[in-house]
């Protein structure tokens, strides 16, 4: 599993005219599922989402998380950060985990991230989405689980 997270102002997700997902300060996490992946892999990558320090402590450390900011979450599935772009001038989606089973596991991301996190958005799965952000630093990191 991996997740591209940028720290952010604000953070907002719309599919047509429709907004689907918005949070101020916090974390926009891309997540892509791969065909490895388990229910082990989501557990690992919110524990990540949720207590990994990019946030500013007093002295402006990156020593706070987002439990510690009661920042926002936005979680946004992103199937193509699964890409083997190694060779070539076209991706390869073999390691992307099969729509499915996908949809199955980001869905558990997003469930076990709610129970432990107050504020959680969402985009929506398999839909083509306009995501827009404030990126605050910037700061950006690739997590994998």
């Amino acid at each position: 599993m991996i997740a591209l997270i940028q720290r952010v102002l604000e953070a907002r997700v719309t599919v047509g005219e429709r907004s689907v997902g918005a949070i101020g300060p916090g974390l926009l996490a891309l997540v892509a599922v791969e065909r490895s992946d388990t229910l082990a892999n989501v557990t690992r990558m919110v524990e990540r989402l949720l207590g990994y320090r990019v946030f500013p402590d007093e002295e402006g450390r990156m020593n706070r998380s987002l439990v510690d900011t009661a920042g926002g979450l936005l979680l946004v599935s992103q199937f193509t950060l699964a890409a083997d772009t190694a060779k070539g001038t076209r991706p390869s989606f073999t390691p992307a985990a099969a729509p499915d089973v996908a949809e199955e596991l980001f869905n558990e991301v997003v469930a076990l991230a709610r129970s432990r996190h107050a504020c959680v958005e969402t985009g929506e799965f398999g839909a083509e989405m306009h995501v827009s952000l404030v990126n605050h630093g910037p700061v950006t990191f690739r997590l994998t689980a």
